[in-house]
C-alpha cells in the first residue's frame, strides 16, 4: 500500500470542503428543478428524465472510481475522494447549466 489507511487532518478538511460544496450545489439544483416543475424556472421538458437517469450513472461512476482506487492500494481519503469526484462533477455541471436558464418571470 502506498498510502496510510488513516485520514490526515488536511485530507479530512479537503473531503469536508468537497462534500459540503457537493451538498450545497445539490440543494440548489433540487430547488431549480422544483421551481422548473412549478413553472417558475426555465427548464427543458427532458429535465425530469435527466434528473432520474443521472443518479444511476453517477452512482455507477462513483462505485467504479472508488473500487479502482481501492484495488490500486490507495488510502481511505483517496478512495473517498475518488467516490466523491463523479458526483461533485455532476452537481457542479447541473448547477451551472440550470443557472443559465434563469427564472421564468412573467413580464
Amino acid at each position: 500500500m502506498d498510502e496510510c489507511m488513516f485520514v490526515t487532518p488536511k485530507q479530512a478538511a479537503e473531503l469536508s470542503v468537497q462534500a459540503g460544496m457537493m451538498m450545497a450545489e445539490a440543494q440548489m439544483v433540487i430547488a431549480m428543478r422544483l421551481w422548473g416543475m412549478a413553472g417558475l424556472w426555465n427548464t427543458k421538458p427532458e429535465e425530469n428524465l435527466r434528473m432520474v437517469q443521472e443518479k444511476a450513472e453517477a452512482a455507477l461512476q462513483s462505485a467504479t472510481k472508488a473500487g479502482a482506487a481501492m484495488m490500486a492500494g490507495h488510502g481511505t481519503a483517496a478512495v473517498a475522494m475518488a467516490a466523491l469526484k463523479p458526483v461533485r462533477s455532476r452537481t457542479r455541471a447541473n448547477l451551472k447549466r440550470l443557472q443559465k436558464s434563469g427564472p421564468n418571470l412573467p413580464l
